[in-house]
């Protein structure tokens, strides 16, 4: 009797601090889920579920997805939000962003190497008529591309640098249709169905290079940036506060190919089983990253 009465007293004291915050880190941390924030792109839809599902099946702690704008994202992590996001184009892409809130963040990581910004045309343009951004000047070109070059949405690195691409370019005659990565691949599926031309904004990986027979057009002046790295951004503690967990994301690297390659299946059937697919044919990989 007295040992359940003492259990009992123990019990609830724990309950107590929990509420009150004055819980041990570690016994407080496994009470909270791991908040990871994350953008509707097809890259980090797939490493962030990627990463989630590990925390949980291998780390055994909870995990909350939370979607958001990129804008959102910084500033979550920043505020202490969300503890991390897995998709910081750095060091041009996100430039902005990062300034803002670089003082109140920690870099856990590197997701990938050589992610890359550009424009795309589909292969049946001839490269004689459009190999660079320069081309687009031509009169015909202009003609076939209706003056437009295909987006995706307003608060995308890239499309801040799309807008500066035009004026650097002088491609003033050009509109930029800003829409959403959505939106930006039913116009290039209905085109490239008739071999209608198009230009649109694009980023490696991504999923389309395994669909379509598209190809970079030349940026000579560097307009759109060049290769860039991808960071897993936390929140100032964190590593401090889930050791365990960003001891994970600093290991967890992929190559490039293998993730497009995991992007495109996610795309015939669905992230979730691209993702149970990915683990299932890297096990040296995945044992690597968590450390077991």
């Amino acid at each position: 009797m007295l040992k359940k009465i003492a259990s009992l007293s123990a019990t609830l004291g724990l309950a107590a601090m929990l509420v009150s915050g004055t819980a041990p880190a570690g016994l407080a941390q496994e009470s909270k889920p791991v908040k990871i924030g994350w953008s509707a792109w097809s890259d980090a839809e797939f490493v962030t579920k990627l990463a989630a599902k590990l925390i949980k099946d291998e780390l055994g702690q909870d995990v909350e997805l939370v979607q958001t704008d990129v804008a959102p994202l910084y500033q979550g992590v920043s505020r202490g939000d969300l503890d991390f996001m897995m998709m910081a184009w750095l060091p041009q892409t996100h430039a902005d962003y990062y300034s803002r809130v670089k003082d109140k963040v920690e870099t856990l990581g590197t997701v990938y190497d050589g992610a890359k910004l550009g424009w795309v045309v589909p292969a049946y343009i001839p490269e004689s008529e459009i190999s660079s951004i320069e081309d687009l000047k031509k009169p015909e070109v202009m003609e076939k591309l209706k003056n437009t070059v295909q987006g995706i949405d307003p608060g995308a690195g890239l499309t801040r640098l799309s807008q500066e691409a035009l004026k650097t370019y002088e491609l003033g005659d050009y509109k930029l249709q800003i829409s959403s990565e959505a939106g930006m691949l039913t116009t290039v599926e209905r085109a490239y169905r008739s071999e209608d031309w198009f230009v649109a904004t694009s980023w490696s990986p991504h999923w389309m290079f395994g669909k379509y027979k598209l190809r970079y057009i030349d940026d000579p002046k560097k307009a759109l940036g060049e290769a860039e790295h991808v960071d897993v951004l936390a929140r100032k503690g964190f590593k401090q506060d889930n050791p365990e967990v960003a001891v994970f994301m600093s290991r967890m690297k992929l190559p490039l190919s293998d993730l497009e390659a995991a992007m495109f299946t996610a795309q015939e059937t669905s992230y979730e089983e691209a993702v149970t697919k990915y683990i299932s044919d890297h096990p040296d990989q995945i044992k690597a990253w968590v450390g077991k």
